[in-house]
């Protein structure tokens, strides 16, 4: 296809319109030209035919038929001087007397739709010509015969010229500017397409739908008061849209705050993290002025899940570590007692040791039935006390057997829970009697976990926040990962339709850890999960 195709299709078209207008308004005119015709030449004619139906000549002559000689002479002179096409005489059989066609004479006149038969005088259309009838009425009062005066009516293109100037004038100037206006629009619709042809267009409009929808990340798009204008399969898929989700505002979505407030630009920044229907996506914003803005979504929730299990791994490592340099050590004392020959010292520390190791296996096998949860416990002990902490149950906790599922999930809470307030410790410098405290409530519905430090607390402009974002405080920040810890516990209990929350408590009325009294409330946080997982996380 030629570059000026578009332009000569555009023009062609603008011309036909044009022309289709202009023949509406010819038809227009030649349809008044038409009616003014028969208004004017009706009267004319009309007049023309009583003149000669009252002429005496006519109305003494008419009755008898050897005195219907002169009759042609009043009829062609009355034609003569008004211009007429013809001027007819019948008698009363409406026979044709006299008309200017020789071939006409004898014949019957043809009335059509004339009401000329009860006396009265009649114009009207017949057969073509602009036709008057009038009545001879003699002085008895009876019709003698009937005088027709006619006159062709015009054509089509008689009719424009018989328009008034000014309607032909208006025609023309109609016409130059359709032209214009059609040429203009043509050069502007090109330039606007960029000098691309229709099959270009509609080629590059494909080449979009296929793009976007072809690529694997997800792409949306929105205008400027926040409403969605084009979203591919990938994007719908990850943020779990409706079908029908084009044209819906971000406000109207079902979907959390933390995603809204990225979409919508009140949470800037690059490479956002967000959470959405059990995934964890990595969502970037682009503004463009005046239009709107443009996001790109990024599913990283095998990423996650990934580094989950190395640091999963990692903990675990430090614990077995831990463990691994708490028996070096006991093992050592051992050793060295054996060296002095301190015999009973001996037999001494280890009984001591066992007593310590099985009471604190014994406190939380006896009440945390769940092997998954109570290893975690026992694990979490060793690793603490490398710390310097003190891991404890309170006096109320019970858990018994749960389906595989939900001690899954309490592993990932608490697990990210302990680790979030070893973190909160370390980050606050370790002291002698720093403690952690678990509580776990086995209920008819629901299992109840609370997890509480000695630590300094959460700061309460971002109590909220820790666990809609990624990253919340400083100790995060600098290479700790319990702001997306804290983040995939509120999803873990979200996604089974439970809550999780964190208030600082006050100081402790009295102290159980050994030590110095500790007179830091530190943060709790309070998970509940359902026996039952009734929905799925937003």
């Amino acid at each position: 296809m030629q570059r000026g195709s578009l332009a000569r299709q555009l023009l062609g078209w603008q011309l036909v319109i044009v022309f289709a207008l202009l023949a509406c308004v010819a038809l227009f005119s030649v349809a008044q030209s038409n009616k003014s015709f028969a208004d004017v030449e009706g009267r004319r004619l009309l007049s023309v035919a009583e003149n000669v139906a009252a002429t005496p000549g006519v109305r003494e002559n008419l009755p008898d038929p050897l005195r219907r000689d002169p009759l042609p002479v009043f009829a062609e002179g009355a034609r003569s001087l008004s211009g007429a096409d013809f001027v007819l005489i019948t008698d009363r059989a409406h026979r044709i007397i006299t008309s200017p066609d020789p071939k006409q004479v004898g014949t019957t006149l043809d009335l059509g739709d004339s009401m000329i038969t009860t006396g009265r005088a009649w114009v009207g259309e017949l057969d073509g010509s602009l036709v008057a009838h009038v009545p001879v009425i003699s002085d008895r009062g009876t019709v003698d015969g009937i005088v027709a005066a006619g006159k062709a009516t015009p054509g089509f293109f008689e009719g424009i010229g018989n328009s008034a100037g000014d309607a032909l004038a208006l025609l023309g100037i109609a016409t130059v500017l359709g032209i214009a206006g059609s040429a203009l629009l043509a050069w502007r619709v090109k330039r606007q397409t960029l000098g691309m042809e229709p099959r270009e267009i509609a080629g590059l409009a494909e080449h979009r739908e296929a793009l976007l929808h072809g690529i694997k990340e997800g792409v949306l798009g929105l205008d400027q008061q926040h409403r969605i204008t084009l979203v591919n399969d990938h994007a719908r898929e990850l943020l779990a849209l409706p079908d029908e989700c084009v044209g819906t505002a971000v406000a109207d979505l079902e979907i959390n705050e933390r995603l809204k407030d990225v979409l919508t630009g009140r949470a800037e920044g690059v490479d956002q993290i967000v959470l959405r229907a059990g995934r964890v996506l990595v969502l970037n914003r682009l503004p463009i002025a005046g239009l709107g803005a443009v996001a790109t979504l990024r599913d990283r929730t095998e990423l996650v899940n990934l580094r989950e299990e190395l640091a999963a791994s990692s903990r675990a490592t430090d614990t077995l570590r831990a463990q691994a340099h708490e028996f070096t050590n006991r093992l050592h004392t051992i050793a060295g007692l054996i060296e002095l020959g301190e015999y009973d010292e001996v037999r001494e520390y280890v009984d001591l040791v066992a007593h310590e190791q099985g009471e604190w296996q014994d406190k939380v096998t006896s009440r945390v039935a769940d092997i998954a949860v109570a290893a975690l416990l026992i694990a979490k002990a060793s690793l603490a006390a490398e710390q310097g902490a003190g891991l404890r149950l309170t006096d109320d906790s019970r858990l018994g057997p749960v389906d595989e599922r939900l001690s899954g999930d309490l592993v990932t809470v608490v697990g990210n829970l302990v680790d979030n307030a070893l973190d909160a410790l370390r980050a606050a410098g370790p002291k002698l009697g720093d403690w952690i405290e678990i509580g776990i409530r086995h209920g008819e519905s629901q299992v109840e976990v609370v997890v509480r430090d000695s630590g300094p607390g959460v700061a309460p402009e971002i109590a909220t926040e820790v666990f809609a974002h990624g990253f919340t405080t400083k100790a995060a920040e600098h290479g700790g990962q319990r702001g997306l810890g804290l983040a995939l516990t509120r999803q873990t209990c979200i996604r089974r339709g439970g809550t999780v929350e964190v208030h600082n408590a006050a100081p402790p009325a009295r102290e159980t850890t050994p030590g110095p009294p500790n007179r830091s409330g530190g943060a709790v946080f309070t998970a509940v999960l359902p026996l039952v997982a009734d929905r799925v996380a937003r």
